[in-house]
């Protein structure tokens, strides 16, 4: 672990020596390279599947483990996105004059040794380092052993490409996996602080706890997504039932599905049913409260074995699965003590016609992305116009939500003066 620190730690001055057209090129070629090598990525991720399931993993991290033509594609697309965006690298960011002449400006830098520590998700491998090395970041990505093989060939595509393209001004460690599953590797690593600036830890609730307590480093994280759709009611109940379909049921095994629907009393007998009904169709199981119980039971219809009475805890866990709880609340104040006792800071949503209602959701939920009619889904990078993310924080110090290019970036102080000193 020292060794690959070492090395990363080298190839940062190496990465500040890049031109930003050298770096789109070396993105596209990297781009290119992921299309190009899909069969041979698809079958070195079959056999990851197969570990997934000897491992036990459950549907939802064999979903995230899962690669496809359409997701290969994206991987791709992502790091031509990513060559697309401004280099934030050397962004001035703020600019005085002291009154004895000197020059201050506040530049957009590197931040330097990013470590990245994943689960299952392959397409991390190519997001972290693309968007680590747009802004000359040097990352050492720490996979899980279920995906070892789709990580490999993906960093291995992706440095090999670079290579072709630079040639020797590619910074050969730029770009680092972990390749040993053992264990302890990770509070080894995480203790070189001389070496590394940053983790970022994306995964279950556990893996980002137990990589919080043992790291030296600072840590960037969100431990769980429980997002929630408050239904007001004034609202569209059309949209609305569009909205928490898709914010549950379009990928469930992300964090940013929604976990829980609250519906406002005054609309609850006439949404409910409906939006039920419509969940019920896709697989969809209920935990309810006991108010919206046999509203719940009338839009499942024959299929009462999905319902069940919801517990306190049930409100607080991340499913990232087919099961959603509901919950019928008063008003929108009603809604977000819910969320704020409940809720996780990631994404929360409200679907209302009522401008001043939505106004107050928007001001008061103390969450990292938070909507007013669109669904929870959209907390992503790409989605937000990043070309990618590294991951997501509900943090409040430093990045919070998506974190792309210029989340990556620290900044320093650049003084000139003409003879200045101080008395």
């Amino acid at each position: 672990m020292t060794t690959l620190a070492r090395q990363a730690r080298a190839a940062t001055r190496d990465l500040a020596r890049l031109e930003t057209g050298e770096k789109n090129r070396a993105l596209i070629a990297m781009a290119d390279a992921l299309a190009a090598v899909a069969p041979v990525l698809l079958e070195a991720n079959a056999r990851d599947l197969e570990v997934g399931r000897s491992l036990g993993l459950g549907a939802a991290m064999l979903d995230r483990l899962a690669l496809n033509p359409d997701r290969i594609n994206a991987m791709a697309d992502g790091l031509r996105q990513v060559a697309a965006l401004p280099d934030p690298v050397g962004r001035l960011l703020e600019e005085r004059v002291r009154p004895n002449g000197l020059r201050l400006r506040k530049v957009a830098v590197p931040i330097g040794v990013v470590v990245i520590i994943y689960e299952s998700r392959p397409n991390v491998t190519a997001e972290a380092a693309s968007l680590c090395f747009k802004t000359g970041n040097a990352v050492i990505l720490r996979g899980g052993r279920e995906a070892l093989n789709s990580n490999r060939l993906i960093a291995d595509t992706l440095v090999a490409a670079g290579r072709r393209v630079l040639d020797s001004r590619f910074p050969e460690h730029a770009i680092q996996l972990v390749l040993t599953p053992d264990r302890d590797a990770i509070p080894e690593l995480l203790s070189l602080t001389e070496y590394v600036d940053l983790c970022m830890p994306r995964g279950g609730e556990g893996l980002i706890r137990a990589v919080t307590a043992c790291s030296r480093v600072p840590v960037i994280k969100h431990y769980k997504g429980v997002c929630h759709v408050f239904v007001d009611r004034d609202a569209d109940l059309e949209m609305a039932e569009a909205i928490v379909v898709n914010a549950k049921c379009q990928r469930p095994s992300t964090c940013n599905a929604a976990e829980t629907l609250l519906v406002d009393r005054a609309i609850a007998a006439r949404f409910l049913p409906c939006v039920v009904s419509n969940l019920a169709s896709k697989s969809v199981e209920f935990h309810v409260d006991s108010e919206a119980l046999p509203l719940v039971k009338f839009g499942v219809g024959n299929r009462p074995s999905i319902v069940r009475t919801a517990t306190p805890e049930d409100y607080a866990t991340e499913y990232n699965d087919l099961v959603i709880n509901v919950r019928i609340v008063d008003d929108v104040s009603a809604a977000m003590e819910h969320i704020a006792r409940f809720g996780s800071a990631h994404s929360d949503a409200i679907v209302t016609g009522n401008a001043a209602t939505a106004d107050r959701f928007l001001r008061e939920v103390d969450s990292a992305a938070v909507y007013w009619n669109a669904s929870t889904r959209f907390t992503d990078g790409a989605e937000f116009g990043m070309g990618a993310e590294i991951g997501i924080s509900t943090d409040k110090i430093g990045a919070r939500g998506p974190m792309g290019l210029e989340e990556l970036c620290s900044y320093k102080w650049i003084g000139e003066g003409t003879g200045q000193i101080r008395g």
